[in-house]
């Protein structure tokens, strides 16, 4: 028995049919072109021979993109006058800096992709960030000078994070060359959290942040030397005493962590400075 064509015309939902699936195999063709374009493609050398691989890691771009979220709110916090809770989301992003590169080394995640992703939430979060808070707070009032001192510091630190991108696996994981910029904006970040409610008007204020902000600046793409950590095992066992004095360094923090932060970190910056005298006053000798 022969079947009859369906009449189209005397059935116009067929073509509202036809047209459905067209456009349902349309948007299909459009999801994977689009998926295949947007596409992050690695190439790596393994074992002597290269390998293609596409996909990011999520796990610690979650952490680079929390840092670089709390980068941004500190900049939005530091506009709306809000400088304490500025200065503690750019503290928020460096604790989430640190972790990004150690979750990835344990759950061997490492990419290239990741690498420049966490660069540039370190530009954010480590340069515009603690240059804008220091100018919206106190800079501005100084005029030219106070925003090229703050532009100073942006661009010292895009400097010392390019280089440091440059010179990784060339240098000894031992020392950071020139200061970090982590360090750099930790210490503006304490600066301004533990001064702000005092009276920003007073000349020795505005000549101590600009002061502080040039000093960080020239001190991040300079080749002094400054300790990393990085040779520390965390996973070994460590005599009691080593934890006894990390929960007594947290109490501390916790009594008055603005200042007990800022003296934390201005020890730091002045550490570099201080071996480079030692050293070349040794080798004199």
């Amino acid at each position: 028995m022969t079947q009859e064509p369906r009449n189209t015309e005397q059935d116009p939902g067929a073509d509202r049919d036809t047209d459905k699936q067209d456009a349902v195999g349309g948007n299909e063709d459009l999801t994977a072109a689009f998926l295949r374009e947007t596409e992050v493609v690695e190439e790596s050398v393994e074992d002597g021979k290269k390998v293609r691989r596409k996909g990011i890691y999520l796990l610690p771009n979650l952490f680079t993109t929390s840092a670089l979220f709390s980068g941004f709110f500190a900049v939005v916090a530091g506009i709306n006058g809000d400088f304490a809770a500025a200065a503690v989301a750019i503290f928020i992003a460096m604790v989430l800096d640190g972790l990004d590169g150690r979750v990835a080394r344990m759950t061997n995640t490492q990419s290239a992709f990741g690498a420049e992703y966490d660069s540039l939430s370190d530009m954010l979060s480590f340069g515009v960030a603690p240059a804008l808070v220091a100018f919206t707070w106190i800079l501005q009032d100084i005029g030219k000078t106070g925003w090229v001192v703050a532009f100073l510091y942006v661009a010292c630190a895009a400097l010392r994070l390019a280089r440091f991108n440059v010179q990784v696996g060339s240098t000894d994981k031992r020392w950071f060359i020139g200061l970090p910029s982590p360090s750099a904006a930790a210490l503006i970040a304490a600066c301004v959290w533990t001064f702000y409610h005092f009276d920003a008007d007073a000349l020795g204020f505005k000549l101590l942040m600009l002061f502080v902000v040039a000093a960080a600046a020239v001190l991040m793409v300079s080749n002094i030397r400054y300790y990393s950590f990085k040779d520390v095992d965390l996973k070994g066992p460590v005599p009691f005493v080593v934890l006894l004095a990390v929960v007594i360094g947290f109490v501390v923090i916790s009594i008055e962590p603005s200042v007990m932060l800022l003296l934390l970190f201005s020890a730091y910056v002045i550490s570099g400075p201080i071996l480079a005298i030692m050293r070349k006053a040794k080798a004199r000798n």
